[in-house]
């Protein structure tokens, strides 16, 4: 593949990728959604959060090859979130002690 070739490939993705993801917000911009879409939506941050944090816990490895620090932040970052009920928190604390564990060793 030459690098023209490539350059338009990658252009065409950017774009295509670009237009799939703004054009329902650009569609919907002046118009208010229905309360059930609405409610729905409020799921969606736990929902990917939880997707992350089962990668993080089993991943690729399996679930016998977890670490110390990716358990540790996990039991953490669950305790602030049944303290908090609030997902910034939680990310936040998470990912401290993540980096705080990680310069210690």
């Amino acid at each position: 593949m030459s690098t023209t070739a490539a350059l338009v490939a990658l252009a065409c993705g950017a774009i295509g990728t670009y237009f799939a993801r703004s054009g329902l917000i650009l569609l919907l911009a002046d118009r208010a959604l229905p309360a059930s879409v609405e409610r729905a939506l409020q799921n969606v941050g736990p929902a990917v959060l939880a997707a992350l944090t089962i990668n993080l816990a089993v991943g690729s490895r399996g679930l016998g090859e977890v670490e110390f620090i990716e358990v540790a932040a996990l039991i953490v970052a669950g305790l602030v979130t049944v303290w908090r009920r609030n997902l910034i928190w939680t990310f936040v604390v998470g990912m401290a002690t993540i980096w705080m564990l990680g310069a210690l060793t």
